[in-house]
């Protein structure tokens, strides 16, 4: 993988190095947020994955991250943050961050992170790759009121495109699209969407629901619903004709 680790901390930017290193991994640093941006725009497209730290000079991390984003709507972004509280961590993850690890961090679950976050984009694009039926005419979920494909990342509401979807939004609505009406635990949305089941953080999920969220009820009613206690789940079979 080709790794951009935007990391104002030397000590924690060397003792990375290594691990990236031991992986077999490329890496690059950026030491503050302007350069980040700077060296991320020579290849927008070509970075596997970044790590942002929140806590920048120059551009914070979270200034930074919106940045990458518009740059790049389906790089893969790691916060990493020493601020512990939910706040933060939801912001940076509205921000456009797909995940985040809170300092001080073992290296050993960072880089399992990484692996996992680079497993599912890469699933994604094999599958697109396989893919023979013509692009416009492929949906993974189709109903009277909801459709979405996997080949353009794209999801229509009542045919209207839901706006910017980042790549964990489209992945968690697709997860529960395809199986309408049934409820998904936030452990098992981890487990499913992030591919790890031992590392997460609940707030994740809650994080990116609220925005994907926000980005459907722009175009159209909720289909994204609550089960209180319990977890989430897609329906639209009340929404009519």
């Amino acid at each position: 993988m080709k790794i951009l680790m935007i990391e104002d901390n030397k000590s924690v930017s060397d003792m990375m190095g290594m691990f990236f290193k031991k992986e077999q991994w490329t890496v690059s640093f950026a030491y503050d947020g302007n350069s980040a941006i700077d060296i991320f725009k020579e290849d927008p497209e070509g970075w596997d994955i970044v790590t942002l730290d929140l806590n920048l000079p120059g551009k914070d991390g979270m200034e930074v991250s919106a940045e990458l984003r518009r740059l790049s709507k389906t790089v893969p972004i790691v916060m990493l943050t020493a601020r512990d509280s939910e706040s933060d961590q939801v912001l940076g993850l509205e921000m456009g961050a797909d995940d985040y690890v809170t300092k001080p961090f073992s290296p050993i679950t960072l880089i399992a992170r990484m692996k996992a976050l680079h497993r599912r984009v890469r699933m994604g694009q094999e599958a697109n790759d396989t893919e023979e039926e013509p692009r416009t005419n492929k949906y993974d979920v189709r109903t009277d009121h909801f459709r979405l494909s996997s080949i353009t990342r794209e999801a229509y509401l009542n045919d209207k495109l839901i706006p910017n979807l980042t790549p964990k939004e489209f992945d968690l609505l697709k997860t529960m699209a395809q199986k309408p009406r049934q409820v998904f635990s936030r452990e098992q949305l981890l487990q499913m969407v992030w591919d790890y089941e031992y590392y997460g953080d609940e707030r994740t999920v809650d994080a990116h629901i609220k925005k994907l969220r926000q980005k459907i009820e722009e175009v159209g009613p909720q289909v994204v619903q609550t089960v209180w206690g319990v977890g989430y789940k897609f329906d639209d079979s009340n929404l009519g004709d």
